[in-house]
């Protein structure tokens, strides 16, 4: 395989050709456009409470990872792995497509002024394509896919609930290829991938790939977008 380096919060990384992020953006993969989704027909009301966590996997975390940053009312959001074990939740490991991990976002958010079914509307609408199985553009393999991890029974109705609601009305072209999987563990990915976007908003990837989902997020939510991100070291 073709290995590539290229420098990242000041790492030094060896990457094979399977990396978690295509090094090469093409236009042919450029970000998805997004698409205006009905809100979920069955879902948790808000009121006051402690803070909330979601699990979401969509392709590459560091563009997801950024919408959620700037979405009102999320608290911390962290990229990282989920699927597999601890053993696996590693970079190295992910990057093959062996570890039965995906690289996912953890979403904490304040249940009075945003929803489970919110954070899922936006997941489906602007974060992602959810009609693409194992892949996510130019970036593919398992560790890609399109997946909502559930935390407890309710997320699960919810989440399998949207799903049917969104593939019965036709919202998109194709079938939803999302799976809704058990959360089992959630692991923090290296600490050069917390922030990526915020941090490296040149970076050509990024630039093709998920500023315009940020751009998206504030134009069909502009009612839930905030200017100013929130980052990785956010009070819990």
């Amino acid at each position: 395989m073709i290995r590539l380096s290229r420098w990242i919060g000041g790492v030094a990384l060896a990457l094979i050709s399977t990396a978690l992020c295509s090094e090469i953006p093409t236009r042919a993969f450029a970000a998805e456009e997004a698409v205006v989704v009905p809100a979920p027909a069955l879902d948790n009301p808000k009121a006051a409470g402690p803070l909330q966590t979601a699990v979401v996997a969509g392709g590459c975390f560091w563009g997801v990872h950024g919408v959620y940053q700037h979405v009102r009312g999320t608290r911390q959001v962290l990229s990282g792995y989920s699927g597999g074990t601890k053993a696996t939740a590693d970079y190295e490991t992910v990057s093959r497509g062996e570890s039965a991990h995906a690289e996912s976002v953890e979403i904490r958010f304040d249940p009075n002024e945003l929803s489970y079914g919110d954070i899922l509307q936006i997941y489906f609408s602007v974060a992602h394509d959810p009609t693409q199985l194992n892949r996510q553009g130019p970036d593919v393999g398992t560790q890609y896919r399109s997946a909502i991890f559930y935390a407890d029974e309710s997320q699960r109705r919810i989440a399998e609930a949207y799903i049917a609601q969104l593939d019965r009305a036709k919202v998109f072209r194709r079938a939803i290829a999302t799976r809704v999987e058990r959360l089992t563990a959630f692991y923090p990915a290296e600490a050069y991938h917390q922030d990526f976007l915020i941090k490296n908003p040149s970076y050509p990837y990024i630039v093709v790939n998920d500023l315009p989902k940020i751009a998206n997020l504030k134009s069909v939510f502009p009612a839930r977008y905030r200017e100013q991100p929130i980052t990785a070291q956010s009070a819990r």
